[in-house]
């Protein structure tokens, strides 16, 4: 028998690095969600991230849906965005100055890079559209982007 669907929550976690403490704590207690059980199949699921980027603390989209009898699905998205050009510029956080101050140049190779990692979640139909995309995002950190 299939178990009615209670809630549906859309995380941005850490890679391999969730904790019981906020904001992640007070989501789950919410919903009744086991918050150790998730946090070991989440941290579980997510290593692998750890490992690819080496230290950089990348963080991941999940899916969480959340059923009447306290179980749940985990499902695991590509990092996010934001935090993959980052990584790619080697900075912490984005200008404090975005009028003035451009922190950094992102360049086509180092787009397709990102678009290699993110390829399964992008909704674009092909390499230009996607570009596209990234470019966009990177824009609106106020990186240079060079095509």
């Amino acid at each position: 028998m299939a178990w009615k669907i209670t809630n549906v929550l859309n995380l941005e976690v850490v890679a391999g690095k969730a904790q019981p403490a906020p904001p992640l704590w007070p989501m789950l207690w919410a919903n009744w969600v086991n918050i150790w059980q998730f946090i070991k199949e989440f941290n579980d699921k997510t290593s692998e991230y750890m490992k690819q980027f080496g230290g950089f603390d990348v963080k991941v989209k999940a899916k969480l849906t959340i059923y009447a009898d306290r179980t749940f699905d985990l499902e695991i998205w590509s990092p996010v965005t934001s935090n993959l050009i980052l990584r790619k510029i080697a900075q912490k956080t984005w200008s404090g100055e975005p009028n003035k101050t451009k922190i950094w140049k992102l360049t086509k190779k180092d787009i397709e890079e990102i678009i290699e990692i993110k390829k399964d979640d992008l909704n674009a139909n092909d390499i230009e559209a996607a570009i596209k995309i990234i470019s966009g995002t990177a824009k609106n950190m106020w990186v240079e982007v060079e095509l």
